[in-house]
């Protein structure tokens, strides 16, 4: 698989927070990637990075004037809120009576990243000039020669045992059969001996089954006729849902699931169909393609009416490289997801045509939460707060077949603007640390944030970041289209020295991923 390859871009200062509305306020690090891998981007994320198009970008947390903390819900073990429900609830009046809500809708969707247009629009003036030939390396061969240039020996064998565990790290999701604790594993398969003749029901055949429990089955059949998930080209998904359905029943006096919302028994006469697609975005795929124009239109629309941009600004251009593009490789892999890892857009098709668009990305532990845009006709279905449920059901659903993937990412959570406090809604849910890097649970990070708006959550005053850049020479650099270290591209460098901006970008970045993407110096 090919390595990622990033420009770094250093840090802005001083430019307009679209949360606070402060001038100069915005604090933040920015670089060009290329390319990635899912797993670079899932290791970058739980680092506090996040990606707008191509353009991969962290806030300084302790200098912002907004500081964006990394949400993440527990998505196995959600629990659907009253304000969750009501939603819910109202999407099934509506396509199964035509029930319109005459309410307005109060939450914030799970979109509004208000930051992400601005820092979008910082990213392509500062886009990469590149060229691809001088962003390809050359031979491995060549590569490993110049790699061993500043070797001794002993450095030469904690290289090759570098090299083997940063290889093994990219698939580190496919190949994993090990669960998380607690939760069972749906991979292992049972095989039944037949029994002896008189000991007992032959578990080669099919056990009897209860009259109840087939007219269940018919009742879920029938609702996937009206109310269906999709990936392209499966057929698969009908049978994950009714497994779903069929999982969250199994304790009648358990409290409803969210599949118990989602994925519930529409009458034969119901006023409308929803179907979800979930269609490959980058690379794009035939269907991708073909939805594009209708797609696009949605968002001209939502951008205009929604975020009152003047006409002239949406435009295909810029929704391609905000919310098409992605730096991410398209993966498959044996013990992962159906429809693979990657970015892709969830179409909510009502009665034949887009009402919403969710962008995701599906990472090898999660599904991060990329942008939403809707319809604004269809505002009155609150479809923000729709689309994270289902993305918190579609996450669930890959957990099926992908163990490891089990969190839903829903970007920043800014306490500081009381406006986008909604994330924090979706429980249980875990903010990261800006200075260890690791997670604490939302309950107890609130209480702080009503002190400071920056904070330390890892409350152990000895704890350290444990992926923080130990060796600044081990930074892997892509030099004249040459895969070298750090340490040996620093002696051939002419001119003054950049080390400052190699360590800065190496800081936050973290020595695992400065160890595997290649930093691009031109």
């Amino acid at each position: 698989m090919p390595a990622a390859v990033v420009e770094y871009k250093g840090w802005k200062e001083g430019y307009r927070c679209g949360y606070c509305a402060s001038e100069r306020g915005k604090v933040s690090a920015g670089m060009w990637a290329h390319s990635m891998t899912v797993q670079d981007y899932q290791d970058l994320i739980d680092r506090g990075w996040r990606r707008s198009g191509k353009y991969v970008y962290k806030p300084i947390m302790n200098q912002t004037c907004c500081p964006q903390y990394t949400i993440r819900c527990q998505a196995l073990h959600f629990q659907t809120s009253k304000s969750h429900k009501k939603v819910l609830k109202k999407m099934l009046k509506f396509i199964s009576k035509g029930d319109v809500s005459k309410g307005v809708s109060e939450e914030e969707p799970m979109d509004s990243h208000i930051e992400d247009v601005v820092t979008c629009d910082f990213a392509y003036k500062s886009e990469s000039h590149a060229s691809q030939s001088e962003l390809t390396p050359l031979s491995v061969d060549h590569t490993e020669r110049v790699e061993d240039e500043d070797k001794d020996a002993g450095e030469t064998k904690e290289e090759v045992n570098a090299q083997q565990v940063e290889s093994g790290s990219l698939q580190i999701c496919a190949h994993k059969d090990t669960t998380v604790t607690g939760e069972p594993s749906h991979s292992a398969k049972i095989v039944h001996a037949p029994p002896k003749p008189g000991k007992g029901a032959d578990l080669s055949k099919p056990p009897c089954r209860k009259a109840k429990d087939i007219r269940k089955e018919r009742k879920l059949q029938k609702l996937l006729q009206n109310q269906t998930c999709t990936f392209e080209g499966s057929e698969l998904q009908a049978g994950d849902q009714v497994f779903l359905l069929q999982n969250s029943k199994s304790k009648t006096n358990q409290p409803k699931t969210i599949e118990d919302f989602v994925f519930v028994s529409l009458p034969d006469d119901a006023q409308h169909k929803l179907e979800v697609r979930v269609v490959r975005s980058s690379p794009p795929s035939s269907q991708f393609k073909a939805t594009f124009q209708e797609s696009y239109q949605v968002y001209k629309r939502y951008q205009m009416v929604i975020h009152k941009d003047p006409p002239d600004k949406p435009t295909i251009n810029q929704f391609t490289r905000f919310l098409c593009n992605s730096p991410l490789e398209a993966e498959n892999a044996p013990n992962g997801p159906e429809c693979g890892y990657g970015s892709f857009h969830q179409q909510y098709w009502l009665d034949g045509k887009i009402i919403a668009v969710g962008v995701i990305d599906i990472l090898p532990y999660c599904v991060s939460s990329v942008y939403l845009y809707y319809d604004p006709d269809y505002s009155f279905l609150s479809l923000g707060v729709y689309s994270a449920l289902r993305e918190i059901a579609f996450t669930r659903q890959l957990h099926e077949k992908a163990p490891d993937l089990c969190f839903y990412y829903m970007g920043f959570y800014i306490h500081s603007c009381p406006k986008m406090r909604y994330k924090g809604q979706y429980r249980p849910s875990d903010l990261l640390c800006p200075e260890t890097y690791v997670w604490t649970p939302i309950e107890q990070c609130l209480p702080l944030l009503e002190h400071s708006k920056y904070c330390r959550f890892n409350q152990d005053v000895k704890a350290v970041d444990e992926g923080r850049i130990k060796e600044l020479g081990r930074v892997r650099v892509l030099h004249k289209r040459t895969v070298m270290p750090y340490s040996v591209y620093k002696k051939r460098r002419k001119g003054p020295s950049d080390e400052a901006n190699v360590q800065q970008y190496a800081s936050l970045v973290g020595q695992t991923c400065s160890e595997r993407m290649l930093l691009f110096r031109s």
